[in-house]
C-alpha cells in the first residue's frame, strides 16, 4: 500500500487567530526610514494616506494573536483553506533517503497559490474604510491572481501592474484577471509619470517587481480612492500567512512527527515568512532549522548586503533594512517572475543576518529540473517558484542518504505551474 498520505484539517480545526511573531524575533526589528527624510519612522506619510490604516495599526500590534474577523474566516474556507499536508512517500523511495518528506498544498486554492490568504483581508480592511478600489504590483502574477479575484468578491476596482517580462511570458494569468474585471498593465508603465521616466532612461526594461511598485504607489497616490496594497515584505502579509504555518503545525502533530527542516522558496518572504515563523519559538530553541531557496537571477540572501534600500525603484517607499540587490537591479528575465525582486521582507532579513535562516540559489533549469522529478514521482506540478524549494529538498534528501540520516523534511508549495507550461517548456 502506498504510503502517501493527506493530512487534512476540517472547518472547526482552521486557525481563527493570526499568530503575531514581531514579540518573538531574536531582536527588534530594524525601523524604516521616512524616505523623504531618511529620519526613522514606521510610515512614510504617503503610506499612511494610501494604506488602509487596520493594515498600518497590525504591523505595529504587540499582542500574540489577532483574531480574524468571521466574514474573513468564510471567505477563506470558501478558497480552499485549510489545505492538505501531503507525505511525499514516492518522492522519497525515487531518491532512495531515509527522510521523510512532506508538503503542504497551497496550490490547492481557487487562484493556485497562497497569496489569496493575504489578499482576502486586505479587501476587506480597504472595503471597510471606504477605499472604492485597489491597486498594487505583481512579478508572476499569483498576487495579481489573488487580488482579482478578492476585489471581485468585495465589488471593488482592481488595478495591477505586472512586470513587462512575466506579462510577455504568463498571458494566462492576465487572462485571469481579465475575466474578473481587473486592469492589468505592463510595468514600466506609461500610465504613470514615473513609469514614463524609466521608459525615458531604457525603452526596453523588462520591468521588475521594484519598477511595478512604483507603477502601483504613484498610481494609488495620484488617484484619490485607491488604496495601495502589498503582496509580500510588509509585516501584516506575512502575519495574515501564519495561517500556512498554523496549519501545517496541526497537520504535523496529527502525523505524530515534528519537523526538524522547513523549507520554502523566497523573495520577498511571505510564503517563507508565512510558513516558518509559527515555529519561530522552536527555531530559537534549535528544534528546527529554516532553509530559504532563492534564485541566482536575485540572489538577495547569498550575494547581497544587509543594509537600507527602497522596495522600489523610485523611492516612494519607506527604506527599510534587509538583503538588497540595490533597488536599481534589474534582474534576469527568468520564467520565476515572483522571485525577480532586488530586496526583501525585513523580517526575512533579520532572520538571515542572525543566522536563524539558510539560504541557498539555485539557477533556473536545475529548478526546473527537480520541479519535473517532483512532477513525475508526486504528480504535483509546481510553480517556478516552488521549484527552488524543491531544488533544495531534493538536494538535502540525497545529503541524508549519504550520511543514512533520517529527518522530517517539510516543504511549502506556494503555488501550481498550470499556467507555466510554456515557461517549463522553454527551459528543459
Amino acid at each position: 500500500m502506498d504510503k502517501s498520505i493527506d493530512i487534512y484539517l476540517d472547518e472547526n480545526e482552521m486557525p481563527d487567530k493570526w499568530y503575531n511573531f514581531m514579540p518573538f524575533l531574536p531582536k527588534e526589528l530594524p525601523a524604516a526610514k521616512n524616505h523623504e527624510t531618511g529620519v526613522c519612522s514606521d510610515q512614510s506619510g504617503l503610506m499612511q494616506e494610501i494604506r488602509p490604516k487596520e493594515l498600518i495599526l497590525q504591523d505595529h500590534c504587540k499582542e500574540k494573536w489577532i483574531k480574524i474577523p468571521d466574514e474573513v474566516l468564510e471567505k477563506l474556507f470558501q478558497i480552499g483553506r485549510p489545505t492538505p499536508l501531503r507525505r511525499a512517500a514516492a518522492l522519497e523511495r525515487y531518491l532512495g533517503t531515509p527522510a521523510h518528506i512532506y508538503f503542504k498544498r497551497e496550490d490547492l486554492l481557487l487562484t493556485g497559490s497562497f497569496k489569496l490568504s493575504t489578499a482576502i483581508p486586505q479587501l476587506y480592511y480597504a472595503n471597510n474604510e471606504g477605499f472604492k478600489g485597489v491597486v498594487s504590483e505583481t512579478g508572476a502574477g499569483q498576487w495579481g491572481m489573488a487580488l482579482a479575484l478578492s476585489s471581485k468578491f468585495y465589488g471593488m476596482e482592481c488595478k495591477v501592474f505586472m512586470a513587462k517580462c512575466s506579462l510577455e511570458q504568463k498571458p494566462y494569468r492576465k487572462i485571469y484577471m481579465d475575466l474578473l474585471g481587473a486592469e492589468v498593465m505592463p510595468s514600466p508603465s506609461s500610465l504613470t509619470l514615473v513609469g514614463r521616466d524609466i521608459l525615458m532612461e531604457n525603452k526596453d526594461h523588462t520591468g521588475t517587481l521594484g519598477t511595478a511598485i512604483s507603477d502601483a504607489v504613484a498610481y494609488a497616490k495620484d488617484n484619490k480612492g485607491f488604496a495601495y496594497l502589498s503582496g509580500s515584505n510588509t509585516t501584516h502579509v506575512l502575519i495574515h500567512q501564519t495561517l500556512l504555518g498554523l496549519e501545517t503545525k496541526k497537520q504535523m502533530e496529527k502525523a505524530g512527527e515534528k519537523p526538524d527542516m522547513l523549507f520554502a522558496c523566497i523573495s520577498g518572504g511571505s510564503n517563507l515568512g508565512g510558513f516558518m515563523l509559527p515555529f519561530i519559538e522552536e527555531r530559537m530553541n534549535n528544534e528546527v532549522l529554516y532553509i530559504g531557496a532563492e534564485s541566482e537571477a536575485a540572489p538577495r540572501l547569498t550575494q547581497g548586503n544587509y543594509e537600507y534600500d527602497y522596495s522600489d525603484y523610485k523611492g516612494y517607499t519607506p527604506l527599510v533594512k534587509s538583503y538588497t540587490m540595490g533597488h536599481s537591479f534589474i534582474p534576469d528575465p527568468v520564467h520565476a517572475g515572483g522571485l525577480r525582486q532586488h530586496s526583501g521582507s525585513p523580517v526575512a532579513g533579520l532572520l538571515r543576518h542572525e543566522g536563524l535562516l539558510d539560504a541557498k540559489a539555485y539557477g533556473e533549469k536545475d529548478a526546473f529540473k527537480a520541479a519535473k522529478v517532483f512532477l513525475e514521482t508526486e504528480g504535483v506540478l509546481v510553480a517556478p517558484e516552488t521549484s527552488h524549494a524543491v531544488a533544495a529538498v531534493i538536494e538535502t534528501a540525497l545529503e541524508l542518504k549519504k550520511k543514512n540520516k533520517k529527518k522530517n523534511l517539510v516543504m511549502l508549495c506556494s503555488g501550481s505551474g498550470m499556467l507555466d507550461l510554456e515557461g517549463y517548456k522553454s527551459v528543459i
